[in-house]
């Protein structure tokens, strides 16, 4: 994989700046990350191991739902985006829904 990075020295531009312009258009490319990405070689993980794993996570949610049935466990809050209800809405930030007079 050959990646040219040129930079030519313009008018008045001292050496420093002329590195920093390089440096800037090589980490552009991309080409350090990959460089130190291959620096190990890491074995991909094989499809016994990922099945596995697959199923223990499923055993472990189907023990947390259980738990949770059996009121051994709270509940915990679900991420994402919520859902607010008119009586349990957060109360609004100053200057929103709020008409504006004319």
């Amino acid at each position: 994989m050959a990646v040219n990075a040129e930079v030519q020295k313009t008018g008045a531009e001292n050496a420093l700046s002329t590195i920093r312009k390089f440096s800037r258009r090589v980490q552009g490319t991309g080409l350090v990350k990959t460089v130190r990405n291959r620096r190990y070689f890491a074995r991909d993980t094989s499809k016994i191991v990922k099945k596995k794993r697959a199923l223990k996570l499923l055993k472990r949610r189907e023990e947390y739902r259980q738990l949770v049935k059996e009121g051994k466990v709270a509940e915990r809050e679900t991420r994402g985006p919520r859902t607010y209800t008119r009586e349990s809405a957060p109360p609004a930030r100053l200057g929103e829904g709020t008409p504006i007079a004319r």
